[in-house]
C-alpha cells in the first residue's frame, strides 16, 4: 500500500447498539425507516485506508443522516478526515452502494460531503449525484472490488 494521507487519524468512540422494541421486530407493525436505522447501516463501513470504520473516524455521524420515510428520501453528509482526502469519492460511493443494496427501491439516496470540509467538495458531490457515473463506476470490476471490501464486515459493531 502506498503512503497514507492521514497516517494518524483521530479515533472516536463508537455509539452503543440500538435497543430494539417488540414493535421493531414485529413484521405486521408499520415501522418507518428513521435516521438511526440508516446510521446503523453505514456506521460499520470500512475506511479504505485504515482498519477502522467510518464511525470510528467520525466520517459518518447520526446527526448528519436525514430521513423522510413518507417522501422516500435519505440524505447523508459525510466528513472526510482531511480536506484533501483522495478517498472521498470512494467513501461516498461505498455509502451510496450500501444504501442502494439495503433500502427499498422507492428511496432517493443523496450522499454528499459535509459543506466546507473538503477541497474538492463540489466535484465529488457532482460525481456522487450523477446516476450514470455511479452506474459506470460499479461496472468497473476493480473499483467494485474495493467498494465490496469497504462493505465487508470486519467485526461486530
Amino acid at each position: 500500500m502506498s503512503r497514507l494521507e492521514n497516517a494518524n487519524p483521530v479515533i472516536f468512540q463508537r455509539s452503543g447498539d440500538r435497543l430494539l422494541t417488540s414493535n421493531d421486530e414485529d413484521e405486521d407493525v408499520h415501522d418507518p425507516i428513521d435516521d438511526r436505522e440508516i446510521f446503523d447501516l453505514i456506521r460499520a463501513i470500512n475506511d479504505p485506508e485504515h482498519p477502522l470504520s467510518l464511525e470510528e473516524l467520525n466520517v459518518v455521524e447520526q446527526v448528519r443522516v436525514q430521513v423522510n420515510d413518507a417522501e422516500s428520501i435519505v440524505g447523508i453528509e459525510f466528513t472526510p478526515t482531511i480536506p484533501h482526502c483522495s478517498m472521498a469519492t470512494l467513501i461516498g460511493l461505498s455509502i451510496k452502494v450500501k444504501l442502494l443494496r439495503s433500502l427499498p427501491d422507492r428511496f432517493k439516496i443523496d450522499v454528499h460531503i459535509t459543506p466546507g470540509t473538503h477541497a474538492s467538495e463540489e466535484a465529488v458531490n457532482k460525481q456522487l449525484a450523477d446516476k450514470e457515473r455511479v452506474a459506470a463506476a460499479l461496472e468497473n470490476s476493480s473499483l467494485l472490488e474495493v467498494v465490496n471490501q469497504c462493505l465487508t464486515p470486519t467485526r461486530s459493531i
